[in-house]
């Protein structure tokens, strides 16, 4: 092990025991690492939630995406530390112009002069993954331009190295880290920070989101400069603007509030619930009101991708939480995730009834889905449930997302919003589902239904002829399982018969005759006409004896 990698662990090891893990650090056999000076401090600071904060910040930028990350772990950590890590900042000091020019250079190809007419050479801000500077390009658009730091992706795989090692430990040597399985989270936290280090992604990501959000027209998405972004260099339209945080009251009179509050919260739901791709990281930090009163939604480096099946399971956990049906939410999460061996599904289900119900209990419209939701995955955790990675993260969205509309809007009801878009949303992905490529593969699916049904059809022939066919029950009444069989039997008999009729009238019509009707042959026109009164006559039987014996 490199010098660099014990000073890590014993970083790491002293923010486990400083925050009342020391039980983990003792488990994974690594206390002696631990200095006496760091000891000291575990007793002096413990109780303090924003130290955590400050010294994630002051370890580096790895360190701050994994705060973020554990912002959305109520499994883990207790409602102060939450608070505490969701509000991390990214604040570093910048690094200087002469890099910013090389880094440029190097990656578009041209001096900054040449392909700029401006260039502000302060930085608007600057954070440990990289920094922003603002610009002109020589048609007249104004721009910004998102360098990344140098080294950063280097020190980043250390940083990852380092925390997986340690998440191996955890995993293998204590309670703790068998149950709430570290090396998932860092698995999260690697795929999330190496797609934050390609900016050609976010360049991507913000024409995905601009396209979708089109018809908001009060939403505004910055598109990317193709010609001018690389892995390593980002340039996008400029949002002149102000954060939500940043407005002074008097600003905040003079727009609709109310009004981009719900159109804010509509174009996530409609992210989330039907496009399936949205913007993971809407903190007050990154959501700006434009200088014409508008929405500007920035940094698109995290986003979260949704599956169908999924989202129709999210849209039917929103509306029950929001609608206070604690059983419907526990049913429809146990379809979301895996149940582990030691899954205790009456536990789980009687404690997201009793949240729910006690959120239901305090103000309907109180609801904060956001929390529910982050609270559901402490409860999994504890109940031996695994919920998808997914799901963290549209907690920590939901969580950040409420901050931000309360911000515009501190009356704002968002679970009367759920309940508002839900029908409009629920046509959306209809719409969707008969789309030319769902339609089509529904078609082959019946095409191969079809196909294969004579084959099927012989197959429980020879079983029932070769008397092999077998049931298996608990307790059977033999009359009743007789006549079963043998309305069955009557049934499939049928069938075969007004099948040789229509195919022995098919072949008929080939065979010319003098006997016809309407100029067909009389013959196969009267086998297909008894084919299909015995059809309809069986259909009705079915229908009419199977509602008597239902009834």
């Amino acid at each position: 092990m490199n010098i660099e990698h014990l000073r890590r662990y014993k970083d790491i090891g002293w923010l486990l025991m400083k925050y009342g893990r020391s039980d983990l650090v003792k488990q994974a056999g690594i206390e002696e690492i631990i200095t006496d000076e760091q000891t000291q401090a575990t007793e002096e600071d413990r109780e303090q939630a924003n130290d955590l904060a400050q010294d994630l910040e002051s370890l580096g930028s790895t360190y701050i995406k994994l705060g973020q990350l554990l912002s959305t772990r109520a499994d883990l950590l207790p409602p102060a530390h939450l608070e505490a890590l969701s509000r991390l900042q990214d604040n570093v000091e910048p690094f200087s112009f002469a890099e910013v020019e090389r880094i440029i250079s190097s990656e578009i190809g041209v001096r900054i002069s040449r392909a700029f007419s401006e260039f502000d050479d302060v930085p608007l801000a600057a954070a440990s993954l990289g920094q922003v500077h603002r610009a002109r390009l020589r048609d007249g658009r104004e721009v910004v331009v998102k360098v990344q730091r140098p080294g950063i992706r280097e020190k980043v795989v250390v940083d990852l190295e380092t925390l997986d090692d340690f998440a191996d430990l955890l995993d293998e040597h204590t309670d703790v880290g068998k149950k709430y399985e570290f090396g998932n989270t860092l698995e999260e936290l690697r795929k999330s920070l190496l797609r934050e280090l390609d900016y050609t992604r976010e360049a991507g990501n913000l024409n995905t989101l601009a396209e979708n959000l089109k018809d908001f027209e009060n939403i505004v998405v910055p598109r990317p400069v193709e010609d001018f972004t690389t892995s390593k260099v980002l340039t996008m339209e400029f949002v002149s603007g102000k954060k939500i945080t940043d407005l002074s009251p008097l600003s905040l009179l003079e727009i609709d509030r109310r009004k981009l509050a719900e159109e804010l919260f509509h174009a996530y739901l409609k992210q989330m619930l039907v496009d399936g791709f949205f913007h993971a990281d809407p903190h007050p930090g990154n959501i700006y009101i434009t200088k014409d009163g508008k929405i500007g939604l920035l940094d698109l480096g995290m986003v979260g991708q949704l599956m169908s099946g999924f989202r129709d399971n999210l849209m039917n956990l929103l509306l029950a939480i929001s609608e206070g049906r604690g059983e419907e939410v526990a049913q429809t999460a146990i379809k979301m995730g895996a149940a582990k061996d030691n899954f205790n599904e009456a536990d789980f289900k009687r404690q997201i009834g009793d949240l729910v119900a006690t959120q239901s209990g305090e103000s309907l419209g109180k609801i904060n889905a956001g929390r529910v939701v982050l609270k559901i995955t402490k409860i999994s955790a504890e109940c031996g449930f695994r919920m998808p990675p997914e799901f963290t993260l549209i907690a920590k969205t939901f969580l950040n997302l409420d901050r931000a509309v309360y911000a515009l809007d501190p009356d704002f009801d968002p679970n009367e919003s759920i309940r508002r878009h839900s029908s409009e949303i629920m046509q959306k992905r209809m719409v969707e589902s008969l789309s030319p490529g769902n339609v089509l593969s529904g078609a082959l699916e019946v095409k191969e239904f079809i196909e294969k049904l004579p084959s099927r059809v012989n197959n429980i022939l020879d079983v029932v002829g070769n008397n092999e066919l077998q049931v298996k029950v608990d307790a059977i009444d033999e009359k009743t399982l007789m006549v079963g069989f043998q309305k069955i039997a009557n049934r499939i008999t049928l069938g075969l018969v007004l099948a040789a009729l229509i195919v022995g009238a098919s072949m008929l019509m080939r065979v010319e005759s003098s006997f016809t009707i309407l100029d067909y042959p009389a013959l196969p026109l009267i086998f297909f006409l008894a084919a299909a009164i015995g059809g309809v006559v069986m259909i009705f039987n079915i229908l009419a004896h199977d509602r008597k014996d239902d009834d």
